[in-house]
């Protein structure tokens, strides 16, 4: 019987991922560095969840920053598919949440249109990742800039409603791009710098999440403050 086409081949999830300047090998510690700068996200979490007490979305959010770091922790160990899945899954739900959160909290729309316009993420994350996808470096972390694309969307159409908001989604779109930066130069900077530039990732990643749930928590406060 003739092999089946790679297209219809089942998925193995135990199946092992090199795709790191730092990982020479497929023990659990091949990355080390990689490894434990993910508790830049639990401490961002930890910090964010204290934060956010009386903001219900605000500590779910900080939850979810938690998932991020021990998925990203089980999948520079263990390499594995179904470990990056733990990393990647969690990171898709910060970015949905956060947008239901905006839809909802600031542009004040009722629980199913915020819903929907969340959903609307999932087709122009497709194309815009479609779109970068064969462009020299950019490709590398195609899916990654979408966001910070959207912040900048997000900023213009908000920036005469709600400036302070605005101008904490333009730093939080900032150090996103480092970030995406230096996870996008990791491979190409290994001979340079053999533990890799995917630690910055973390570290910075990190920083911006633990921000953007600040701000929200802010301009939720801010409004209770104000009557909204």
């Amino acid at each position: 019987m003739a092999d089946k086409p790679d297209g219809a081949r089942r998925m193995n999830l135990a199946e092992q991922i090199d795709g790191y300047c730092e990982r020479l090998d497929f023990s659990f510690w091949a990355e080390p560095v990689n490894a434990v700068t993910n508790l830049a996200f639990i401490v961002a979490a930890v910090i964010m969840w204290r934060r956010s007490a009386g903001v219900p979305l605000a500590r779910a959010l900080a939850a979810v920053l938690f998932a991020i770091g021990i998925g990203s922790f089980l999948f520079h160990t263990l390499a594995t598919v179904w470990a990056a899945m733990t990393d990647t899954v969690p990171i898709l739900g910060f970015i949905l949440l956060y947008l239901f959160a905006v839809h909802r909290d600031v542009l004040g729309w009722p629980g199913w249109a915020a819903g929907l316009a969340t959903a609307g993420f999932l087709p122009y994350a497709a194309g815009i990742t479609f779109l970068l996808s064969d462009v020299p470096f950019f490709a590398v972390s195609s899916f990654y800039w979408t966001v910070p694309i959207l912040l900048v969307i997000y900023g213009a159409v908000l920036r005469r409603r709600f400036p302070v908001l605005v101008r904490g989604f333009a730093v939080g779109a900032a150090i996103l791009t480092l970030s995406i930066t230096a996870r996008s130069l990791d491979e190409t900077l290994c001979a340079a710098f053999p533990v890799g530039t995917h630690l910055f990732w973390h570290l910075l990643n990190a920083v911006m999440l633990g921000w953007m749930i600040e701000i929200y928590r802010r301009h939720m406060l801010e409004g209770r403050a104000a009557g909204r």
